[in-house]
């Protein structure tokens, strides 16, 4: 049997639903969409990633933080903690999200049909619905939306002793006493702090140079700094040999410049990298080309190599996977799909790790631009320098812009500090309207606020900042 449709995604995460709602506002319901998929609506980031993953991290900070307090007068307090109840929060947050946001939403679109199952492509324009009884669902256009999953480095012995991911994570009921982080990214700083938060005993196993690789140096030596001293271990330039597990204790031994040494945990998180799922897609039967890690090609307006398809979202080739650009990607595809043109601005795009501090960025670094332009001007400001920083005592922070020394544009901006995520939009727009350091300058903004460390930073071009008196210009 087949079925015909005007547009048939294969996935049901935010580029999938952001593809279909779009296409259907377009044509004001009267475009046909099909959805094929498996697992939970809403994909990665609503179950098993930002939504859990925020959760988790600001529960532990509530039961962390008074009992480190950092005002005079003020002592410290240690709540109660049911760990298997936090959890349970977690996964009542994740339900709800998943009913109000994906299930009900699908009754607002009558022109959208779901099918519980997977797909493969037969054709360019033909997929097959692999249920009880194979269907053939044929459509003008295909969007690819299948996403990602978490993968492990071959380690001798992992996968016998066992880990956990950021998918499987939410399976807990109970903490671990002693955990071991293998990756030193988003991911895992931000399950190790939540973790470390809660009482773990915490390390961090990272290959690179550095933690948080894609930040900015400075940012990313003045995090490891700052969760080191909450407690946090870390082993840097190390890799794992082998892992072994006798009475439910796993011990990582480790290779460093130091030599050997040897890390006893009760469990493993492993958070090296993502894996797009692809390959059961049969691909190559609608002449759509991947990169050598399976992640699909696609051009400015979300097109693959086969005319009539179009993939976005964590399975396509690209630098940054987030929902926001997935979503962002799937308006695009259906906005070209209806015969409208529209590319996506991904250096506009910001991108943010939620500890605390949290790191938000958006733009070139200034390695990248230096490498691109021959040249950059760059000024970074230390948080004990803005005054909302000090009234919170949370001073250890910075921030940085990036700008071309030609115009003054602004072309980067990052930011380590509290609720660095709420305020990073403001280099956002200013690099997606071309606006200058002194436009930044030349706008009032509130005082006190961590936000106004952005206008500091752009004062730095002009004057010294500690010979300035309070909301200067």
């Amino acid at each position: 049997m087949t079925k015909y449709y005007d547009i048939l995604i294969i996935g049901r995460g935010a580029g999938a639903f952001s593809a279909a709602i779009k296409a259907s506002e377009l044509s004001e319901g009267k475009t046909k969409v099909a959805m094929v998929g498996v697992g939970p609506l809403g994909g990665t980031c609503v179950n098993v990633g930002c939504v859990p993953s925020k959760y988790l991290l600001e529960s532990s900070h509530r039961y962390f933080y008074p009992q480190h307090p950092v005002f005079p007068g003020v002592g410290a307090v240690r709540p109660n903690l049911n760990f298997r109840t936090v959890m349970d929060g977690v996964r009542k947050l994740v339900k709800g999200f998943r009913e109000t946001k994906y299930e009900r939403v699908l009754a607002s679109y009558p022109n959208v049909d779901v099918y519980e199952a997977k797909g493969r492509f037969r054709s360019s324009t033909e997929v097959e619905v692999l249920d009880v009884n194979v269907k053939t669902l044929k459509a003008r256009n295909v969007i690819i939306a299948t996403g990602s999953r978490p993968t492990a480095p071959p380690i001798e012995g992992l996968k016998e002793a066992g880990y956990i991911t950021s998918d499987t994570v939410w399976n807990l009921d109970e903490m671990p006493k002693r955990l071991a982080v293998i990756g030193g990214g988003a991911i895992g700083l931000e399950l190790g702090q939540a973790f470390l938060h809660f009482g773990s005993e915490v390390t961090v196993v990272e290959a690179l140079p550095r933690i948080m690789g894609a930040a900015e140096p400075e940012i990313s030596e003045m995090l490891q700094n700052k969760l080191s001293g909450e407690g946090m271990k870390f082993q840097i330039k190390a890799r794992i040999n082998r892992v072994d597990s006798v009475n439910g204790v796993k011990t990582l031994e480790v290779v460093s410049e130091r030599g050997k040494s040897k890390i006893e945990v009760d469990e493993i998180l492993v958070a090296t990298g993502r894996a797009p799922n692809t390959d059961e897609l049969s691909l190559e039967k609608a002449s759509v080309e991947t990169d050598q890690r399976g992640f699909i090609k696609v051009d400015k307006t979300m097109k693959t190599t086969s005319s009539t398809i179009y993939a976005v979202g964590d399975c396509i080739s690209k630098r940054l996977m987030l929902e926001t650009l997935a979503a962002r990607e799937g308006v695009i595809a259906a906005t070209n799909i209806m015969g409208m043109s529209a590319t996506v601005d991904y250096l506009s795009a910001p991108w943010a790790v939620f500890t605390n501090p949290q790191i938000a960025a958006v733009g070139y670094t200034e390695d990248e631009y230096v490498k691109k332009t021959g040249a950059c001007s760059c000024r970074k400001l230390e948080f004990d320098k803005v005054p909302k920083a000090e009234i919170l005592g949370e001073t250890d922070g910075m921030a940085k812009l990036i700008i071309d020394p030609n115009n003054g544009k602004i072309v980067g901006l990052h930011v380590l500090a509290p609720f660095a995520t709420e305020f990073v939009l403001e280099g956002a727009i200013a690099i997606k309207h071309g606006l200058t350091f002194k436009d930044i300058i030349d706008t009032t903004h509130v005082f006190p606020t961590l936000a106004e460390g952005i206008k500091l930073t752009a004062q730095t071009f002009l004057r010294n900042i500690d010979a300035m008196s309070c909301c200067v210009e």
